[in-house]
């Protein structure tokens, strides 16, 4: 079986590495990190003017690429550059603009001028028990928002935001202007770095977007599963290169610490484990245009293997480096916790795990 991506593809990839690693040196990301933002302007405008924003989306809507395999080596990319930015806000958000057939608006997003997140997660109120559902109210010809989505990406800098909610008719998406009134964004920092908010809406007028409907809110899911698979695959990756070049450099009673069998055999597993979770990304990838259950199903199994795959992977290249693989000036210790973060985003394991039974027994 054939594994490669394609020419092109490959050639997206080869552009956005050389990007990041010109453009987004490790200083830059930490000054990134340091700002009331939380990421890089200038590199995020860079970003578009290239066409990675564009490759995510379908010609249709002024895209070029817009499959699950264009999502996923934009997503590992992000994933090996560690990069800040709402790129899985995008992707998924997006995702519904461009069911929408919202030409004009995504344009803006792929361009740079306008940037987009995704508020699908129910906010959790002080007494950990999810807060109310959003409702959605017609109002004349428009639409009244009220209540609360929680840990929307990169919140703080979003233009647009777009805000899943129930109607009577099911579940329906709908287009929010960040500026408008009633809309309370109270933003703050990730542990891996990243930037959320907690998006508090009360009577805020939005456009509801014309053809979505459930299945079209599902799919825009599906795209973010796949794009976390992928970049999770990628930064783990990077987390056991960087292992092993330190296991070959740091010496330990005269010879270098890798050459012990014991930890020769961590890694080994370690490796396999990886490839493990790249198949199962790829598997997702692979089947994301068959029926709604298919598409899932795999996607859960990719998403459940890396996160099982993740957490091993960070444990042990921590525990392989010893103590300073915990120490915030080893870049090991960042692509760690973004790791532990991924397994998070979209479900953890238990989640897909379950999932992934229900779906087969529907299969």
């Amino acid at each position: 079986m054939d594994f490669s991506i394609g020419e092109d593809r490959q050639m997206l990839v080869d552009t956005l590495s050389r990007y990041l690693a010109d453009k987004f040196p490790w200083d830059v990301r930490e000054k990134a990190l340091a700002s009331d933002e939380g990421f890089d302007r200038d590199v995020w405008a860079g970003l578009a003017e290239l066409g990675v924003l564009g490759a995510l989306f379908g010609e249709e809507v002024g895209g070029f690429g817009g499959s699950a395999f264009d999502a996923g080596v934009v997503l590992a990319e992000v994933g090996r550059g560690l990069a800040l930015g709402p790129f899985l806000g995008t992707l998924m958000a997006g995702k519904v603009l461009e069911a929408a057939g919202d030409e004009d608006m995504l344009a803006s997003v792929i361009g740079g001028e306008a940037i987009l997140t995704f508020a699908d997660n129910p906010a959790v109120q002080a007494d950990g028990n999810p807060a109310p559902a959003m409702q959605a109210a017609k109002a004349g010809d428009d639409w009244l928002l009220t209540g609360s989505k929680g840990v929307v990406e990169y919140l703080g800098v979003a233009d647009l935001v777009v805000v899943t909610a129930k109607v009577a008719e099911g579940e329906a998406a709908f287009l929010l202007d960040t500026k408008m009134g009633g809309v309370e964004v109270r933003d703050y920092s990730l542990v891996d770095g990243g930037a959320a908010g907690e998006l508090v809406l009360e009577s805020a007028e939005a456009k509801r977007l014309d053809r979505i409907n459930e299945d079209a809110i599902d799919k825009a899911r599906a795209f973010g599963v796949v794009g976390t698979c992928w970049e999770a695959v990628a930064v783990m990756d990077v987390l056991k290169d960087t292992t092993l070049d330190y296991l070959r450099t740091r010496k330990q009673f005269g010879i270098p610490i890798g050459k012990f069998q014991a930890l020769q055999h961590r890694m080994a597993t370690v490796a396999l484990e990886i490839e493990q979770a790249r198949s199962a990304a790829i598997n997702a990838a692979a089947r994301f245009d068959e029926d709604a259950t298919t598409r899932d199903r795999f996607g859960a199994a990719a998403k459940y293997t890396c996160g099982n795959v993740g957490r091993l992977t960070a444990e042990e290249a921590i525990q392989m480096h010893g103590g300073i693989g915990m120490t915030w000036e080893l870049p090991l210790s960042h692509f760690a916790k973004r790791l532990t973060m991924l397994g998070q985003v979209l479900g953890d394991e238990d989640e897909h795990l379950a999932r992934y039974i229900a779906l087969s027994q529907a299969a």
